[in-house]
């Protein structure tokens, strides 16, 4: 239910509403609005990244993991409030930054749970469904809300930024509300008994344990490091890609329509990543995915220089993102549920909270290395086609690894 409740954030802050919104607001200012984005994007994922294995290892302490995510919970809920009251882009990127850290930081939590609610032969499909029912619950009803009031509000006397403003009140109302069966009915089972002194240095020798622990077990540590690359690309295809059509100046309403298309297609991707996963093994399944991916960013490259370079019309490019919508629907919840699953099976459950804190620390600093590049090439060439064009290095690099660490990575 937490994954039903969380992507109401990730859709209408992270990938639609807010994006485009903010990239009005900071063009009118002046500002590039992809170029702030994608650096408020790196500034959030790297304050987490530097607190995910601390984190992590607080909560493996029984009766912890709960209250750490309480914590995160209310601090996105509250900053994510921000939107409604503010037209500032710099308060508006700060709203962002840190409700964005609030977000993360109750997902890394979140994942954790895993090992405690579930079974080594059942995470597959836990993880799937859990995918799948965000898509089908917080990516799409409030979603459908959100279209509603941006595309028709003003027939009712709404204009555009208070149909964004009660987007963002729809947000937290959503992402509290439903937190609340997950708060009330899922209890921490494993964990380690908390010192009765020392809490504190315990907590951080446990952490240099734990990563001498995975850079020792080749299994963990092979994976880990292509996690690192193909999650980046992933999260930074979710990000960045309505600020890169709104640079482009397609339609706000048609490319919110396609990422509505992209919830609807990734509901039964993400349960079909499960049954395949059976028969084939997660790591084909991710190899396959990374694959797409990189088709992704070669349209998306083709479907930017061609609006650039003034080949193609901004209605020909909008058709080719309403593909790209459909092509990362198919993948998205999958890739990112399967590794979530793949993982719970390699770690010992006691130390979920350490060892998942890590596998978040490597997913939040790939996520500042994607929009950074994507935020240099920009700077460096002027043209977001070649922004998107860079983040296939990411994917590329995660093949590589996966191809020669295969022998390490069998089911």
């Amino acid at each position: 239910m937490y994954d039903w409740a969380n992507s109401v954030y990730a859709t209408i802050v992270m990938t639609a509403i807010i994006p485009i919104f903010f990239s009005s607001v900071a063009k009118a200012a002046g500002q590039e609005g992809d170029y702030w984005w994608g650096l408020g994007s790196s500034i959030a994922m790297a304050t987490v990244a530097i607190l995910a294995p601390i984190v992590g290892s607080f909560s493996d302490f029984k009766g912890y993991k709960k209250k750490l995510f309480s914590i995160f919970l209310i601090l996105g809920l509250a900053f994510t409030l921000l939107f409604a009251l503010t037209t500032n882009w710099i308060a508006l990127l700060i709203g962002y930054i840190v409700s964005h850290i609030g977000f993360s930081g109750s997902c890394l939590v979140y994942d954790s749970f895993l090992t405690d609610v579930t079974t080594h032969d059942k995470m597959d499909r836990v993880s799937s469904y859990g995918y799948a029912l965000g898509y089908i619950g917080g990516s799409t009803i409030p979603f459908l809300a959100s279209i509603a009031l941006v595309s028709f509000g003003e027939k009712f006397g709404i204009d555009s930024i208070l149909a964004v403003k009660i987007s963002a009140v729809i947000t937290v109302l959503w992402w509290g509300i439903f937190s609340i069966p997950f708060i009330k009915n899922v209890h921490q089972i494993h964990g380690k008994e908390k010192p009765e002194n020392a809490v504190v240095s315990q907590a951080f020798r446990s952490i240099f344990v734990t990563a001498k622990d995975i850079i020792q077990n080749k299994r963990v540590f092979v994976f880990i490091l292509a996690y690192f690359f193909y999650i980046d690309g992933v999260g930074t295809v979710i990000k960045m890609s309505t600020s890169y059509g709104t640079t482009l100046g397609l339609d706000s309403t048609g490319m919110i329509l396609a990422l509505l298309v992209t919830q609807i297609v990734a509901v039964p991707c993400s349960i079909l990543f499960s049954s395949l996963s059976k028969k084939y093994g997660s790591i084909k399944l991710i190899i396959l995915a990374v694959c797409i991916y990189l088709l992704i960013c070669i349209v998306g490259f083709i479907m930017g220089l061609g609006v650039e370079q003034n080949f193609l019309t901004n209605s020909e490019a909008l058709r080719l993102f309403w593909i790209l919508a459909i092509l990362v629907g198919t993948v998205q919840g999958g890739i990112q549920a399967i590794s979530r699953s793949y993982f719970g099976r390699l770690i010992p459950v006691e130390k979920s909270g350490e060892y998942f804190g890590f596998f978040d620390i490597f997913g939040k600093f790939a996520s500042v290395l994607g929009p950074a590049l994507y935020a240099f090439t920009k700077n460096l060439t002027g043209s977001s086609a070649f922004s998107i064009l860079s983040i296939i290095l990411l994917f590329l690099i995660a093949l590589i690894i996966l191809g020669v660490g295969r022998k390490h990575l069998v089911e």
